[in-house]
């Protein structure tokens, strides 16, 4: 049976530092990976907080930035992204900020472009079964079930 070697505060801070330089994490990210060093469980306390006061750990900065990035390359919906930050464990101080970057006037107009997209690739001539389609696959994506009722491909 082999033993993984143990690292030392340093070592494991040292090893974290490059891991929240490279890209923003989140708190629940940076206790994984000290689970993952094999650090003492004593320890992980004092290295989250050396982290968020030299600033590599800052969980509304991960916020803004994954709520936009998941905004900006998959256009998920809010609801979306509310619910993979909250898996994530980010408080909901730092959901709200993140969300509010989104720009509304943008959010309405990607959701009707992807509603007529997906409306028009179904081949099917029902309307009803379109429309159906249309709407689970938009909620699917995380936008809000009032926004989707609302929307101008539905309205004959």
């Amino acid at each position: 049976m082999q033993y993984k070697k143990q690292l030392t505060k340093e070592q494991a801070l040292q090893k974290l530092k490059h891991y929240c330089a490279y890209q923003e994490r989140c708190h629940s990210e940076v206790k994984e990976k000290l689970y993952s060093l094999g650090v003492w469980k004593k320890d992980h306390d004092a290295i989250i907080s050396t982290l968020i006061e030299e600033n590599y750990l800052n969980e509304e900065r991960f916020a803004i930035a994954y709520a936009g990035g998941k905004w900006r390359l998959k256009h998920w919906g809010r609801v979306r992204i509310r619910y993979e930050l909250k898996q994530k464990q980010v408080t909901e101080y730092c959901i709200k900020k993140a969300l509010k970057q989104i720009d509304e006037e943008e959010y309405l107009q990607v959701l009707h472009e992807t509603a007529a997209a997906k409306y028009a690739s179904l081949k099917s001539d029902q309307y009803l079964v379109r429309k159906k389609k249309t709407m689970d696959y938009l909620v699917n994506r995380g936008f809000e079930m009032s926004l989707v009722n609302s929307c101008p491909v539905f309205v004959k």
